[in-house]
């Protein structure tokens, strides 16, 4: 196994592992992936084990049709959320897939992700939805519908199924993914007082956004996920 290829391998398994031990862990679904810089499609964990499982040797890469190209261990049906939004975003290297519950609570509520704290700014400038279906993304088809909802957002709520995030490497689509979940959570527990809600303002949400979540900043958040990993193979 060469050196480039050992390296796309742990970094998935690593970001694997960190989704599961924050809040996306669900069974044995949920993936993540990186482009394969020769281009040749995709490295995915492989089906049929969990999150907090994850190893360089259970991912694998396939290309856009589904065929495996390297390594083994059985291809997650749901790959063309990965190979096609990789094909029609050239700016994405990695994609996050997962089903973190108040999430998919926002997203079935109808309701706006509102910046009731600093994780909502992370999103204040877009989180896409996509309500086509809230079953499998099981086809070339339906993933090239999932990428034209994406649009320019790199997070996006799949209303009755999960999340997906996006970034131009995996640390950073993992933290927006696990970012999500707590500004979702804090948006959950706000309403549930009953009382008026406040939010920042679009401005300040913007001021916030520039201020809090920088890349090196997000960088630095996914140093810090990876140092508390409890189950370091």
């Amino acid at each position: 196994m060469e050196d480039s290829e050992r390296d796309l391998r742990e970094v998935v398994a690593t970001g694997c592992r960190v989704l599961g031990e924050n809040g996306h862990d669900d069974f044995i679904w949920g993936h993540a992936s990186v482009r394969d810089p020769s281009g040749r499609g995709a490295w995915l964990k492989a089906a049929g084990i969990g999150l907090t499982e994850v190893t360089p040797s259970n991912v694998h890469l396939v290309d856009r049709s589904g065929e495996l190209i390297e390594g083994d261990g059985s291809l997650h049906v749901e790959y063309p959320i990965h190979l096609e939004i990789m094909a029609a975003h050239p700016r994405v290297g990695a994609v996050v897939h997962s089903h973190p519950p108040y999430s998919i609570a926002l997203g079935a509520s109808g309701v706006d992700l509102l910046p009731v704290s600093h994780p909502g700014t992370l999103f204040a400038a877009g989180l896409s939805r996509f309500d086509e279906t809230g079953d499998l993304i099981v086809t070339a088809d339906l993933g090239q519908r999932l990428a034209q909802a994406l649009g320019d957002a790199d997070a996006m709520l799949m209303v009755n199924h999960g999340i997906v995030t996006v970034g131009t490497d995996l640390p950073s689509a993992v933290v927006r993914a696990i970012v999500l979940e707590h500004a979702c959570r804090h948006q959950l527990l706000t309403s549930s007082f009953g009382g008026k809600m406040q939010w920042s303002s679009p401005e300040e949400a913007q001021a916030k956004l520039a201020r809090i979540w920088p890349d090196p900043q997000i960088a630095l958040v996914w140093d810090y996920l990876v140092r508390q990993l409890s189950n370091t193979p």
